[in-house]
This record gives structure tokens, C-alpha cells and sequence, in this order.
């Protein structure tokens, strides 16, 4: 990356924040939507944070989505694997609406780069370039995502709620979405079923 390119865009992970760290449930939370879940935060700042469960898998695959969306499959018509992707569930703001966290590169009409390395898309144009070949190499789709009020994830994560771990790529965008969890905890060399609910974490 050049001078002028460090200058010129706007990264929503600001430093110093939590922002492109994972949130890892620890394994005594029991809300049903978060229970054993891996979040990847994407804001963080003074009026709170926001984030998408990676390790959700919903029941609609990519191809049920692309169709309520008319998108036609493109190149991928026949490609078994590409139908068979599930979108994730990430989280219970805003259910309806897409998100796609995505390797960095071309932006569509509503893009926010996160990093150097990740983008957020929220607009669909980025579905019909995926269907037909032209999306971005690597890409997790989601319906909805993950809120927090200023000053309440600061307040869970001191009441042992989660851990924090720096973001991998490779883990976002893995397939085994069963074994997320654990891999997220052990970037920080723990294993989650070691665990017990008065574990801390500084």
C-alpha cells in the first residue's frame, strides 16, 4: 500500500478500539443467539459496537437467497457447492437485511472498508457480481447482525461474557463453521471446553 493509499480511505477498525477482533462467547453463555458463537466486530467506537456472527449457519443456502433476490446463478447454474453455501444468521439487528464480509478489493454501491484486508458490503450488486464470477475472492453472506449500546460490550466482556481475539481472515471465511469457536479461543492458546464460567480473561 502507497502513502497517498494510507491517506485516502478510511478504515471503519479504528485503533485502540476492539474493532477486527473476534468475539468468542465463553461456553456459560446461554443466549440463544449467541451461545457458542464467534462474532467478528467491524465498529467499535464511543457509541457502541457492531459485529456478525461467523459460526451461525441458517437454514436458507445462497441459492435460495439469490433467488427471492432474482439474481440468476450466472456461471455458477450448476455448481453444486456454490448452491449449497448457507447463509449465516448474523444476529438479531436488522434480520432481513444482508450483509457480506469480503476479502478487499473492487467496492459495489455501499462498501466499507474494515482493513487493509476485509470490506463489508451491504448492497446487493455484490450478490449478482458473486453469482456471476465477478464478486470478490473470498466472502461470508449474512442476514442481519450484532449490536451492542455504547459502553454495554465493555460492560459484558469485564463480566466474563466473552473473549476478545485479533480477527483471521482464513477463520472468517472457513467453511467449518462447528469448529470456529474452539479455533478462534486457541489464538489465544485456550481451549474453550477447559473453560469454567469463572475463568478470566484480561
Amino acid at each position: 500500500m502507497t502513502e497517498n493509499e494510507t491517506h485516502d480511505t478510511q478504515y471503519e477498525a479504528k485503533p485502540g478500539t476492539l474493532a477486527d477482533q473476534f468475539l468468542i462467547a465463553m461456553p456459560h453463555l446461554e443466549d440463544p443467539w449467541f451461545n457458542h458463537t464467534v462474532t467478528y466486530l467491524w465498529r467499535h467506537d464511543k457509541e457502541g459496537a457492531l459485529g456478525i456472527v461467523i459460526n451461525k449457519p441458517s437454514s436458507l443456502r445462497l441459492a435460495d437467497l439469490l433467488q427471492e433476490l432474482q439474481i440468476d446463478a450466472g456461471d455458477h447454474r450448476g455448481d453444486i457447492a456454490f448452491h449449497s453455501q448457507r447463509v449465516m444468521s448474523g444476529g438479531p439487528v436488522e434480520k432481513n437485511k444482508g450483509f457480506i464480509l469480503h476479502s478487499s478489493g473492487p467496492e459495489w454501491e455501499y462498501t466499507l472498508p474494515i482493513t487493509p484486508r476485509l470490506s463489508l458490503t451491504m448492497s446487493k450488486d455484490i450478490l449478482a457480481d458473486i453469482a456471476h464470477g465477478n464478486g470478490p475472492e473470498r466472502y461470508l453472506v449474512a442476514l442481519g447482525c450484532a449490536g451492542w449500546e455504547a459502553g454495554q460490550l465493555e460492560r459484558e466482556i469485564s463480566e466474563n461474557v466473552w473473549l476478545t481475539a485479533p480477527a483471521i481472515p482464513e477463520l472468517i471465511f472457513s467453511s467449518d463453521h462447528a469448529g470456529k469457536a474452539e479455533a478462534a479461543a486457541s489464538i489465544l492458546g485456550v481451549s474453550l471446553s477447559q473453560l469454567s464460567s469463572t475463568a478470566g480473561h484480561s
